[in-house]
C-alpha cells in the first residue's frame, strides 16, 4: 500500500509540481523573485509542523489526520486547472497560484507530520534503505512518465490555447492525488506509542536540540537545504530562459536525471544497510556538488554542438546523486530518533529544514536579480606587432552564480558531514567498490555479460586482499 501510495503521489507531483509549476508560472510572467517565492513557500510551510505535532499527540489518529490533509490539498490542485481560462496581463492568476500553492504545501505540511511519526513506528530500522529504495524507484519511474507527458502536451497542443495543456495536467494531477488517498487510507497504523508525560510544545522540541549526535544531524541537513536550494530551482528557468531550450528538452533533461535517481536507488539502499547513511553521503554530496560547479562550464561546448551533451551528462550525475542524498538524509533522521520520540525528533528536522529550505531560494531570487545584467569573465589576451587576439577561458552571467555560490557553499556541507557520527566510520573508496560491486551484481542477473565483467574485474576480492594484507600489518594485540 505505501508503495502504490508513493507512486501515485510522485505522479501528482510531477503533474503539478516541480518544472510544470515553474515553466506555468514563467509562462503568466513570473519573475526571478515569483520563483524563488514559489519554490520557497513549501519550506516555510513547514512551520505548520508546529501545530500539527500538538494535534498528533492529542488525536493520536496519524492516518486520519494524514489522509485528510491530504486529499483536500489534492482537491485544491483541482481547482488549479481554472487558471489558465482566466485573462492573461492583470497579476490575478499568479496571485491565486501563489495563494493555493501556499494552500497545498501548508496543507502537506500537516499530514507529513503525522505521517512521518506513523512510518517511524510502522518500518523496522534494519530495512529501510531497501523498502525506500524500492519505494522511491517506482516512485520515480511514474514522476518520469508524468513529467515527460506534461513537457510534450504543453509543446504540442493539438487545440486551443497552450496555456490550456497545463490545466489538463492539473485534472490528471488531482485524479492522481486521490488515488494515492486511497492507497494511503489502506495502509496499517500501529497504536502510537506512549511519549511520556504530558509537556508543552517547546519542551518537546528541546529535547532533540539537547542531543548533541542529532543537533550536527541538523546543522548538515541545514546545510544541505540552504546550499541546494539556492541554485536548483532556477534550473529551469535557466534553461528555458537563459539557454532558450524547449520545454519538452527541459522534462526530457529531468527525466534523464530521474532515470539515473532510479537506476542506482536500489545500489545506496543495499549500500546504506551494509556500511551507513554517512558514508553514502560521503560520495554523493561532493558528486552534487561538482555538477552545480559544471553547470557554469557547459558554455564551453556550446561552439561544438556540445553543450546539450554536457547538459545530458550533469544531469545523470546529479540524478544518481540525489537519490543517494535523499536516501541517507530521510535514514538518518529515523535511525537517530529515539524509538517513542519521533515526532518531536523528526518535527526538529522539518523545521531545521524549512528554514533553510524556505531562506535559499527567497536568497537566490534576490541575487538573481540583482546579477540579471551583469558577467564576470576571465580573458586571455595575445598581443603582437601581426595580431591582436582574445579568448574567453570562463564567463559568468546571471543564474550561473548561483550555481557557483551553491557549489562554494557545498565545501561547509561536507565539513557538517564529518561531525555526525552513525556508526564505524566507512571510507569513500570502500563505497564506490561497493556501489560497482552491487551495479555487477545487478547485471549478472540480467545478463551473462555481468558474469564476464565480474571475473574480469573482482571488487569483492580486491576488497578481501586489501583487508588481509591490513591484517598481516597490524601489530599483534597485548
Amino acid at each position: 500500500m505505501l508503495v502504490a501510495d508513493a507512486a501515485w503521489a510522485s505522479l501528482t507531483g510531477a503533474l503539478s509540481g516541480g518544472v510544470v509549476l515553474l515553466a506555468f508560472a514563467l509562462a503568466l510572467g513570473a519573475g526571478p523573485l515569483v520563483v524563488g517565492l514559489l519554490a520557497a513557500i513549501p519550506f516555510l510551510t513547514q512551520v505548520f509542523q508546529l501545530p500539527a505535532l500538538a494535534l498528533v499527540e492529542r488525536v493520536r489518529q496519524r492516518k486520519r489526520i494524514g489522509v485528510i490533509g491530504l486529499t483536500i490539498a489534492r482537491a485544491l490542485i483541482l481547482l488549479l486547472a481554472l487558471l489558465p481560462f482566466m485573462p492573461v496581463g492583470d497579476g490575478r492568476q499568479l496571485a491565486l497560484l501563489i495563494t493555493a500553492h501556499l494552500l497545498i504545501s501548508a496543507l502537506g505540511s500537516i499530514a507529513s507530520c503525522a505521517i512521518n511519526s506513523w512510518f517511524h513506528q510502522l518500518l523496522p530500522p534494519d530495512v529501510l534503505g531497501v523498502f525506500f529504495a524500492r519505494r522511491l524507484l517506482l516512485a520515480t519511474a511514474l514522476a518520469c512518465v508524468g513529467t515527460l507527458a506534461a513537457g510534450l502536451l504543453v509543446d504540442h497542443l493539438p487545440f486551443g490555447n497552450p496555456l490550456h495543456a497545463y490545466a489538463i495536467a492539473f485534472v490528471a494531477a488531482g485524479i492522481a492525488g486521490f488515488v494515492s488517498s486511497f492507497y494511503l487510507a489502506r495502509s496499517p497504523e500501529p497504536q502510537m506509542h506512549d511519549a511520556g508525560p504530558p509537556a508543552s510544545l517547546v519542551q518537546r522540541l528541546r529535547v532533540p536540540l539537547q542531543d548533541a549526535n542529532f543537533r550536527s544531524l541538523l546543522v548538515l541537513l541545514g546545510a544541505w537545504n540552504l546550499a541546494s536550494n539556492l541554485a536548483a530551482p532556477f534550473l529551469t528557468v535557466y534553461l528555458l530562459q537563459q539557454l532558450g531550450y524547449s520545454l519538452t528538452v527541459v522534462t526530457t533533461l529531468w527525466v534523464t536525471s530521474q532515470l539515473a535517481n532510479a537506476l542506482t536507488l536500489l545500489l545506496w539502499g543495499r549500500v546504506s544497510d551494509r556500511l551507513s547513511n554517512k558514508a553514502v553521503l560521503a560520495v554523493a554530496l561532493p558528486a552534487y556538488f561538482a555538477c552545480m560547479a559544471g553547470l557554469v562550464f557547459t558554455r564551453v561546448g556550446e561552439p561544438y554542438g556540445l553543450q546539450l551533451a554536457l547538459l545530458y551528462l550533469l544531469h545523470v550525475v546529479m540524478g544518481a546523486a540525489s537519490g543517494g542524498i535523499a536516501l541517507a538524509t530521510g535514514n538518518l533522521g529515523l535511525k537517530l530518533a529515539p524509538q517513542g520520540q519521533g515526532t518531536a525528533y523528526l518535527a526538529a528536522i522539518g523545521l531545521i529544514s524549512s528554514a533553510a529550505g524556505g531562506l535559499a531560494p527567497l536568497a537566490g531570487g534576490a541575487i538573481a536579480q540583482w546579477f540579471e545584467l551583469s558577467q564576470l569573465s576571465v580573458v586571455v589576451r595575445w598581443v603582437s606587432p601581426m595580431r591582436e587576439d582574445e579568448v574567453s577561458l570562463l564567463r559568468f552571467s546571471h543564474m550561473e552564480f548561483l550555481f557557483a555560490l551553491s557549489a562554494l557553499l557545498g565545501l561547509y556541507v561536507m565539513h557538517a558531514l564529518s561531525r555526525v557520527r552513525e556508526g564505524d566510520e566507512v571510507s569513500e573508496r570502500q563505497v564506490v567498490q561497493e556501489l560497482a560491486l552491487e551495479a555487477l551484481r545487478t547485471v549478472n542477473h540480467l545478463s551473462s555479460v555481468g558474469g564476464l565483467l565480474g571475473s574480469l574485474v573482482s571488487f569483492e576480492r580486491l576488497s578481501e586482499r586489501r583487508m588481509f594484507s591490513r591484517l598481516r600489518r597490524k601489530p599483534p594485540a597485548p
